[in-house]
């Protein structure tokens, strides 16, 4: 019951064609989705089982992905420690981490995993519903990722008021990141096959930054499932990521557009995810296809021994207003041109 494809770039076996599927696949830009959320508020559509399956099938069913991921948000975690949640469209948490003290209003980690045994249903219940060679993983975000929205919110602008607040990083990792492992636990028990570790702000730290508090906490993690985990990161460079490509605790990486996927080849283990520019699906589909046909000719270059590992996508998700018709165009003209 899973991709074939999918399960030869996880084990960095060459093959002809790639597998392909794109962060944020289920979303606002799909009608599939538009239509449930009309219906339903976006936390019923992730924490009622049955729902979520559903929302995670479309973009499958659609546009014939080769794999589907939890359909979720990555800060429930925060929701289950306590900190509130809600969608206005954007998340708003009921109160903000600002000093030591704010620790103490935490729930336990117990009360907290007990409240995110929904994700498990969630994956079973997709599993139930996919077809059997589509493979099914999961997400949750980094411990600095989760340490941003917990101080500010959001990851905008330059993250001024974490960076003031740096120093409770450590005492929030303590926290967060048992959670984290033993919320990966809940999904992969539950049935996916990889986690994606999605770190969105971690591109706004300097890497020996990334290095001094990131980095060891995701490998914290890593080293909990190894082979198991795969890691994307918003902005990053080599050098903030040379120490954790270094190990082969992580069963792979996903690169933005900024990165050579060519280079990361050579120097990765496990599969290769990315890295087409997200926002250029907006063209007009004729140049639209022109776009992702030229940006395919260096991979055409490369043999499949080489380019082993690609899982083709986006260098992030999929955004609001995406038109459906290239979202399909990008599946079709993939598998046409190898």
């Amino acid at each position: 019951m899973r991709n074939k494809k999918f399960q030869m770039a996880c084990e960095g076996q060459a093959q002809a064609v790639p597998p392909v599927w794109m962060m944020r696949q289920a979303g606002r830009y799909h009608k599939h989705y538009q239509a449930l959320r009309s219906q339903h508020s976006f936390i019923e559509l992730c924490k009622k089982p049955k729902l979520a399956a559903e929302v995670a099938l479309g973009p499958v069913v659609d546009f014939d992905f080769d794999v589907s991921i939890l359909f979720s948000d990555l800060l429930f975690p925060l929701e289950a420690l306590g900190m509130g949640l809600s969608y206005d469209p954007a998340p708003k948490l009921g109160w903000h981490l600002k000093e030591s003290a704010d620790f103490n209003n935490m729930n336990s980690f117990e009360n907290a995993i007990e409240a995110l045994q929904f994700q498990g249903e969630a994956v079973k219940e997709t599993r139930k519903v996919l077809p059997n060679n589509k493979s099914l993983i999961g997400f949750v975000g980094s411990p600095w990722t989760l340490f941003v929205y917990a101080v500010a919110g959001s990851h905008k602008d330059s993250l001024v008021e974490v960076k003031k607040r740096m120093s409770l990083f450590p005492k929030f990792a303590e926290v967060v990141t048992p959670l984290m492992i033993e919320n990966i636990k809940i999904q992969l028990d539950a049935g996916a096959e990889k986690v994606m570790v999605f770190d969105t702000a971690a591109g706004e730290l300097s890497s020996q930054d990334f290095d001094l508090f990131v980095a060891p906490e995701l490998t914290k993690i890593s080293q909990t499932y190894p082979g198991q985990l795969g890691y994307y990161s918003k902005n990053t460079l080599p050098e903030h990521l040379a120490l954790l490509r270094a190990t082969s605790t992580w069963g792979g990486f996903a690169f933005d557009h900024r990165w050579s996927l060519a280079d990361c080849f050579q120097k990765s283990s496990g599969f290769v995810q990315g890295n087409f520019d997200q926002t250029l699906l907006f063209q007009k589909p004729e140049e639209f296809e022109k776009t992702f046909r030229r940006y395919l000719i260096p991979f055409q270059n490369l043999s499949p021994e080489q380019r082993a590992g690609w899982v083709c996508g986006l260098g992030h998700g999929v955004l609001p207003q995406t038109p459906e018709e290239n979202v399909k165009s990008f599946v079709r003209i993939l598998r046409e041109s190898f």
